[in-house]
């Protein structure tokens, strides 16, 4: 997975880590969970805000 794999990286969270609370979700914490991901591989330096609200929105998206 890269970093423009949002979708697939929110199912890969949602299964990872079922009882966080996606609203409440730091920045600095969804990075590293998402380069801990099985599958994972891609530049950290690739990785910017907008690319972690996506993220996030994804997530709750998937949530509900």
């Amino acid at each position: 997975m890269k970093w423009t794999d949002i979708n697939d990286i929110a199912i890969e969270l949602c299964d990872a880590y079922p009882e966080q609370d996606t609203l409440r979700v730091d920045f600095v914490d969804l990075r590293d969970w998402v380069m801990a991901l099985p599958g994972f591989s891609d530049d950290p330096g690739q990785c910017g805000e907008k690319i972690l609200e996506a993220i996030q929105q994804a997530w709750i998206d998937e949530v509900q």
